[in-house]
């Protein structure tokens, strides 16, 4: 069945974990593009911020304090978009958390938290998002938009259970888009999967190793995360990938599991370290941020653009520009020959 879904200017778009990231990332170029917004975060404050800069560039916002674990207060996103936008379009479930160290080394109550918040939240914001776009009979459909990762696909170590969320999180969408899909439901169900993205990601993870955090390279723009989601919130899509280092470690795996085995045993768990000792005493697994940022702080380059991105974004051009300079060496090649 095609879904056809409104244009940007049109929708109203709902984000969580929209204070931070990827989240206020796609936030601000959602409102950039004149859509209606309702964010969503833990910290109200930090919420009635981001209202308030999302209104001074042109857009229609309002904020829910929610946390994505409690479905009652995931429910309320929902009101808060009935009651002020007779209901939404897109919704986007990014809020998220990681855990740094060793698996036998933590507390079974933080791999709980963090299952709360990158798992349940994630079922708790689709379900919700479902029940309504279903009910559309006629016109556009809507979207559900879920962040995975590359890490869904292939897991590393060290960051063991936020894999295993991620994995989690792949499969549960997979089923829910087949299930709408069979009961006609006008509603495009799409994962993202970035690869390592500049955001405060690695400051805010819950950490039980001595040292910082990381993320290891190639790195990417949150910008770039953004630009794929919101290309999805008007394009029907089964998943996308958001930087070429995503696909990249999914090909190896695929083609050399033991060989990505031995190489995630050693270099990646040293990539992950920052080489700077642990002073942080509070980590946002149970604590809410109150930064709006971002980008994050990497000693790596940090790549603006990833033409693999565009490329799966608007497969027909990229495959007409390669064409066209494929046929243009063609004929210079023929032309030295004479």
């Amino acid at each position: 069945m095609g879904i056809r879904l409104k244009q940007l200017e049109d929708q109203v778009v709902v984000i969580t974990g929209a204070t931070s990231g990827i989240g206020l990332s796609t936030a601000r170029m959602a409102a950039d593009r004149g859509a209606r917004l309702v964010v969503s975060a833990r910290n109200e404050n930090t919420l009635v911020r981001l209202v308030e800069e999302l209104r001074q560039r042109g857009a229609e916002a309002v904020h829910a304090v929610a946390d994505v674990g409690d479905p009652a207060q995931v429910h309320g996103i929902a009101e808060t978009a009935f009651n002020h936008f007779g209901g939404f379009d897109t919704w986007i479930n990014n809020a998220g958390a990681s855990l740094y160290g060793y698996m036998l080394d933590v507390p079974l109550e933080d791999h709980r938290k963090l299952f709360e918040t990158n798992f349940w939240g994630v079922v708790h914001g689709s379900l919700e998002a479902a029940r309504y776009l279903s009910t559309r009979t006629a016109g556009h459909g809507g979207a559900i938009i879920n962040l995975g990762s590359l890490v869904s696909d292939r897991a590393i170590p060290i960051q063991g259970m936020y894999s295993a969320s991620k994995h989690a999180v792949k499969g549960f969408t997979d089923s829910l888009r087949v299930e709408l899909e069979a009961l006609g439901a006008p509603v495009s169900v799409t994962l993202v999967k970035p690869g390592s993205i500049a955001t405060p990601y690695a400051e805010h993870a819950h950490n039980l190793l001595e040292q910082e955090p990381s993320l290891p390279p190639p790195l990417y723009e949150p910008s770039i995360v953004a630009k794929a989601i919101l290309h999805c919130a008007v394009h029907p899509r089964r998943d996308i990938r958001a930087g070429g280092g995503s696909k990249a470690i999914a090909m190896l795996d695929y083609f050399a599991p033991r060989l990505t085995d031995r190489l995630m045993g050693g270099m990646m768990i040293d990539q992950q370290k920052s080489g700077r000792t642990e002073h942080r005493q509070s980590f946002a697994l149970h604590e809410p941020g109150t930064e709006m940022r971002e980008r994050g702080n990497y000693p790596h380059h940090v790549s603006k653009t990833s033409l693999y991105t565009e490329a799966s974004m608007h497969p027909v051009i990229t495959t007409t520009v390669i064409a066209g300079a494929l046929l243009g060496l063609a004929a210079l090649s023929r032309r030295r020959r004479f």
